[in-house]
């Protein structure tokens, strides 16, 4: 399977919380980094305990907001609303063999990171849409 396909799949199954189904996309010595939290998942069985842990993956809505793919490097941009926040990672999948071996994901929430003052006169707000040409159908 290309990689933007085992990617794609890999959030449907995350979203449908078919641990099983994720563990077949992932390669036993898989490494996800998450350095904004300064983390690092050593191996399948590692990355579906995080992901499937119950504080973790309750009923939540998962959007992919863009996939690109550039050989067996996939990019996503994904956001998971909950309750009170609204969770956005940008990741970097890498794809070997048809199972991922490796992402770097950057977590956060928009808006945590509140612009300085100073910028006020040089910059806009944010415009929360995208371009067509930015999406995955």
């Amino acid at each position: 399977m290309e990689p933007l396909k085992v990617v794609a799949r890999l959030w449907e199954r995350i979203e449908a919380r078919d641990w099983d189904g994720v563990a077949l996309l992932i390669a036993e010595d898989a490494v996800i980094e998450w350095p904004v939290s300064s983390e690092r998942i050593v191996g399948r069985d590692n990355f579906i305990a995080v992901i499937s842990d119950d504080d973790y993956a309750d009923e939540r809505s998962v959007e992919v907001l863009r996939i690109l793919a550039d050989g067996d490097l996939v990019v996503t941009e994904v956001e998971i609303p909950q309750d009170h926040v609204v969770y956005r990672a940008v990741s970097l999948w890498t794809v070997r063999d048809g199972q991922i071996a490796g992402a770097r994901e950057y977590w956060t929430s928009p808006g945590q990171d509140p612009a300085p003052r100073w910028r006020a006169g040089f910059v806009e707000p944010l415009a929360e849409t995208f371009p067509e040409s930015m999406t995955a159908d």
